[in-house]
């Protein structure tokens, strides 16, 4: 069974919200610094430690 990345993604976000319950600014911040790291120049320096 082939699963779209962003289906399982979203899947995993929402059981983690509503398991963990973490507070709204954190889950703001996590993704706009993810969403802004990622436009950076130290995309490239990151990007290798990553995988």
């Amino acid at each position: 069974m082939d699963v779209p990345l962003w289906l399982a993604l979203l899947v995993v976000g929402v059981l983690g919200v509503k398991l963990i319950r973490p507070p709204w600014w954190l889950i703001a911040v996590l993704l706009i610094g993810g969403y802004l790291l990622a436009d950076s120049l130290l995309a490239p320096v990151i990007d290798p430690a990553l995988k």
